[in-house]
């Protein structure tokens, strides 16, 4: 019991330096724990990852070939071809006229949209999930400024949502973070106010995901880069009709953050019944029995699965992240692919 009891305390401990570390409390969001990710920018790539629709002028490269200011092959010259883009050195070496093919430059907004929704407040070990969540889409947020791309978004709960149009200066990456920062205190505090009417609560949260997926499909242009970070327990056949036709004409990303009691359960030596409650309703749970965890478990990894097999038949490339570790720890340790 000493020992179990003095675990605890180093446990306790290290989880409060980890989060003075990253300025937070892991239940609320603040301005400064955001903008400390301006530092944090190189933990990710935004590379193109897919064709590009429209032709515009900026600072990605495009999978389609052409004139532009990055030089990618020299290859056979075609009829067709620019002969100003003539390697005349390969030229005379080979007696066969060789042009040089560039890629071709494609700007492309960078559109955020976070799912801060009453689910979203959980946590067991470090952050909640939608603290986690406000974490990633402030460095997304803050790589995209440094690319010089154009920032813009969505940031929901089942209450209100705020729309913001894509901005090329960091003042676009502050008003998201403030809208960020400001979504989450008005779920705090609509989801812990004992006059809400807790029946309609989950009717309206699985309402207001189907909308805001809509409304991603309506703001976000031909050729965007689209990230849509959730923890997916809101996915259903509306939502998906929208998540399908966005990556039909942007690269779509989608973040699924989870905590790791969503994974599987604590292990403990010792059979213990402990209480548990979704806000509403209680039931108890027999912790350190094997069986019960097992089955657990393999519940757990279906509904990932299921998660999985949904988004990817909907064209998204998929991202997973805890809840339960900092974010910098992920990304460097290589727990989380971002280039998967």
């Amino acid at each position: 019991m000493w020992f179990s009891q003095k675990k605890q305390k180093v446990t306790q401990h290290n989880t409060t330096q980890v989060l003075a570390n990253i300025l937070s409390n892991g239940i609320d969001v603040s301005i400064n724990e955001l903008i400390q990710y301006q530092t944090k920018t190189s933990l990710i790539n935004l590379a193109a990852r897919k064709d590009l629709h429209g032709k515009m002028s900026g600072n990605y490269l495009a999978r389609s070939k052409g004139r532009g200011m990055e030089f990618d092959e020299v290859r056979h010259y075609q009829t067709g071809d620019d002969i100003r883009a003539i390697d005349w050195r390969v030229t005379a070496r080979t007696g066969i006229t060789h042009t040089k093919v560039f890629r071709e430059e494609v700007e492309r907004p960078v559109f955020i949209a976070t799912d801060l929704n009453d689910n979203m407040l959980f946590g067991s070990q470090l952050l909640f999930k939608s603290v986690q969540a406000s974490h990633l889409a402030a460095l997304v947020a803050w790589h995209a400024k440094e690319r010089g791309d154009r920032i813009g978004g969505i940031v929901f709960n089942q209450y209100k949502h705020t729309e913001l149009k894509p901005r090329s200066r960091q003042q676009g990456v502050l008003h998201y973070l403030y809208s960020l920062s400001n979504i989450h205190q008005n779920t705090s505090e609509a989801l812990f106010n004992t006059h809400s009417e807790s029946d309609t609560s989950k009717g309206s949260a699985q309402k207001s995901f189907d909308e805001n997926c809509g409304r991603i499909r309506q703001l976000s242009k031909p050729g965007s880069l689209v990230y849509l970070i959730t923890d997916g327990n809101h996915l259903s056949q509306e939502s998906l009709r929208h998540l399908t036709n966005i990556s039909r004409h942007c690269e779509l990303v989608v973040c699924l953050i989870s905590d790791p009691l969503e994974i599987e359960l604590p292990k403990s030596d010792k059979k213990i019944n402990v209480a548990v409650t979704d806000g509403k309703k209680k039931q108890q749970l027999l912790i350190g029995d094997k069986n019960l965890a097992k089955k657990y478990k393999q519940q757990a990894e279906e509904l990932t699965q299921n998660k999985e097999a949904l988004l990817a038949k909907a064209g998204a490339r998929i991202l997973h992240f805890s809840a339960g570790t900092t974010l910098e720890t992920q990304l460097k340790n290589g727990i989380t692919s971002w280039t998967r």
